[in-house]
């Protein structure tokens, strides 16, 4: 599978679980991930509790359920890289403008970018394979 292909072609819901360090699990939805190649990924983040988790335990999950009839999509395993608060990087992966109405435009965003340690598919154990 061609990740950045993948999600390019669906829409759908992600949501990205991230867990303390004393392991409390939180879960959030996040829109389809920024794919730099089959092995890299990143999303534009707040600081909030997802981020705060990935400072403290720097694995997180990815789930992401296709738009339509049935239960299809992929969960991804990550492992957070780094994260860069360059405001080109992130005016770059930024996709749409801010709407005022959720986030304030002074609330900072990072860049956080994740190395893909495993494909699933979205029901059962099936393993994808990244070309």
């Amino acid at each position: 599978m061609d990740l950045s292909k993948y999600f390019q072609e669906h829409t759908g819901t992600g949501v990205l679980a991230t867990a303390a360090d004393d392991g409390k699990v939180n879960t959030a939805i996040y829109a389809r991930p920024h794919v730099f190649d089959n092995k890299t990924v990143a999303f534009i983040m707040r600081d909030r509790l997802s981020r705060q988790n990935l400072l403290k335990n720097g694995s997180a999950n990815y789930l992401f359920i296709e738009s339509g009839a049935g239960y299809k999509g992929v969960r991804l395993g990550l492992t957070m890289i780094d994260e860069s608060t360059d405001p080109e990087l992130i005016a770059s992966l930024s996709k749409r403008l801010l709407a005022g109405k959720e986030y304030s435009a002074n609330e900072a965003r990072f860049a956080v970018r994740f190395s893909v340690d495993k494909g699933l598919a979205l029901v059962g154990g099936e393993e994808i394979i990244f070309e």
